[in-house]
């Protein structure tokens, strides 16, 4: 069963990563593989938290879209756009840096999804208006969402698995976790104009015309707006609150978008329109397929070889973790791989008597599985979501192209956290 599972996933990552057959289709067809053939069973994919769906990521992904496509109706995108546009003076560089940044300091109070689902549609209608190709604007805040969520213990789902298993509080995360960010964060803006290189060409007439709109004549319905804000500022509040309220994001999504589809009265057409399905369904196929190489233990096998190798030496665990964890990351979900790899760094840790040093393995762990979220487009769930909404938006990315822009964050964004883990638990202790 392990080589079935093993062969499944390894032929469906080679038909997504050629983007010549849908992604839906090849997941799909990966799980229906998987689950005829006895690798997983009914139980194992659709109610083990270990091995199935994560249900929560998938209703948590549905209710942000319906909230996203009632927001939509008010023309709060348009004059986000229009007003991000004339601030930037109409320079698609400065641009595309002012909506990295606000994507990195949402992706640290929500998560990753919920933040590329927001600024998604007011990064289209800013290229719209320019006539720019929005790709790489769109796989920049992806880039930017990934390293702006390892901040926080909500800002990525990995950080909560983390937090639970070695007792790391909110405040240990922003200690810890956020002065790399901000390195990292200032070193990728740094490299935006070389990364996208040829991506801020302009018709100075675009310009002119964008800088001659007024943002307040965008907004179509006050009303709703007001009722939008007001949902959105229960659901946030909820979001950063969800360990106090013990209420998960995904209910707390599906809540706020059943509230907005009562209160808009708008025709089922208009609140479903946003819903990426092709999107929920590869996660789907997506999903069943990991959890049968965690169900045969080839993910748990891969873990502890790359641990075991270390002979307990502190600073060298800490590095063959996060250069293991990243590239991992970028190739299966990274929540399936810390779930699995939270375990084995507690024994670890627990074999260590420095507490600092100790620590490091978890900050080694979460900063290789965050950052490994950017290697490839199906790194993270953000990643997809992106993909899914520049497809549908004629603006396609390709797998290769998301994945050698990634890749390229990623080894530089693995490298300073390598000196930074050194710098401050071996070095300055």
């Amino acid at each position: 069963m392990t080589a079935v599972a093993i062969a499944v996933f390894v032929v469906a990552y080679v038909l997504i990563a050629s983007d010549r057959i849908n992604k839906a289709l090849v997941a799909l067809c990966g799980a229906a593989v998987v689950i005829a053939l006895g690798v997983v069973g009914s139980e194992d994919a659709f109610y083990s938290r270990e091995t199935g769906i994560d249900w929560d990521v998938i209703f948590l992904l549905l209710g942000m879209m319906i909230i996203v496509s009632v927001l939509r109706q008010t023309g709060v995108f348009e004059y986000v756009a229009i007003w991000a546009a004339k601030r930037a003076k109409g320079s698609p560089l400065r641009i595309m840096i002012l909506l990295v940044l606000v994507t990195a300091a949402a992706s640290a109070l929500l998560d990753n999804v919920t933040t590329v689902l927001l600024i998604a549609p007011v990064t289209l209608l800013v290229c719209d208006r320019l006539e720019i190709n929005a790709a790489p604007f769109l796989i920049a805040e992806v880039l930017a969402s990934n390293i702006g969520g390892a901040a926080t213990l909500v800002g990525d789902p990995p950080n909560i698995i983390i937090a639970s298993r070695a007792g790391l509080t909110f405040n240990d995360f922003l200690l810890h976790m956020a002065p790399i960010v901000i390195i990292v964060m200032a070193v990728f803006v740094v490299m935006l104009p070389r990364l996208f290189r040829g991506s801020f060409d302009v018709d100075q007439a675009r310009v002119a015309d964008v800088m001659a709109l007024e943002e307040r004549e965008a907004i179509r319905d006050p009303a709703l707006l007001i009722k939008c804000g007001v949902v959105l500022a229960l659901v946030f509040t909820a979001f950063i609150a969800h360990g106090v309220l013990h209420i998960e994001p995904s209910i707390v999504a599906l809540l706020g978008a059943g509230a907005l589809i009562l209160i808009s009265r708008l025709d089922r057409s208009d609140y479903l329109s946003g819903v990426e399905w092709e999107t929920l369904l590869f996660f789907v196929g997506l999903f069943i397929m990991i959890g049968a190489l965690v169900k045969t233990g080839v993910v748990d096998q891969m873990a502890r070889v790359a641990t075991e190798a270390t002979g307990g030496n502190a600073q060298l665990t800490a590095m063959l973790i996060l250069g293991v964890s990243a590239p991992v990351s970028g190739i299966i979900d990274n929540i399936p791989y810390v779930a699995t790899m939270a375990p084995i760094v507690s024994e670890l840790a627990a074999g260590i008597h420095d507490p600092a040093h100790a620590q490091a393995l978890w900050w080694a762990l979460g900063l290789g599985a965050d950052f490994g979220g950017n290697l490839t487009a199906i790194g993270a769930s953000a990643n997809v979501v992106m993909l899914g909404i520049a497809r549908r938006a004629d603006n396609p990315i390709s797998f290769w192209h998301f994945t050698r822009k990634g890749a390229v964050v990623t080894a530089v964004s693995i490298a300073l956290s390598a000196v930074y883990l050194w710098l401050r638990y071996f070095v300055l202790g």
